[in-house]
């Protein structure tokens, strides 16, 4: 028998160990001072890092909306997403990006001495004819090509003052 199929999203113990540390802690900010007051335990306790974090990387893994992710695995797609920005906001994402890149550095070694940042914006020159206009210009009047004659459009019978009675 092969190993047990492991999904692309699903954390391992060994990466938890590495990314556990960097979890921010939790600050529970209050928009109303009468909420603070509510007493120990009251309400539904937060969902595990872990379980949050398996839910990020299923995000980012499949690319599904938040709204889609799978109830009965993770929970409330609407706290997932509320923690991840939070972790957003602490610099959790930028710290664990920084740390893999330490960690490869470590591992394989990187040439930090010689960078470079390429890019280009501009059209395919292969489809410069195929593209044609932009699709949010379309059926704008300016656009327009001018009916057959090259005459603009004019009503056949001439304006008449609306106080006059046929």
């Amino acid at each position: 028998m092969g190993k047990a199929r492991v999904e692309s999203w699903e954390v391992s113990d060994e990466f938890w160990a590495r990314v556990e540390p960097l979890i921010p802690a939790r600050v529970v900010a209050f928009k109303d001072a009468s909420l603070r007051k509510r007493r120990a335990g009251a309400g539904r306790p937060a969902k595990p890092a872990r379980q949050v974090f398996e839910a990020v990387m299923f995000v980012l893994r499949t690319g599904c909306q938040w709204k889609a992710l799978p109830k009965e695995r993770f929970g409330s797609a609407s706290s997932v997403h509320k923690r991840f920005l939070e972790w957003e906001q602490a610099g959790f994402f930028e710290s664990l990006w920084k740390a893999g890149l330490a960690e490869y550095d470590q591992m394989e070694g990187i040439a930090w001495r010689w960078q470079s940042i390429d890019g280009a914006m501009f059209k395919a020159p292969m489809a410069q004819e195929g593209t044609g206009p932009n699709p949010t210009d379309r059926g704008k009047k300016r656009q327009q090509a001018p009916p057959a004659g090259g005459r603009a459009w004019r009503p056949v019978v001439a304006r008449r003052d609306r106080s006059q009675r046929a």
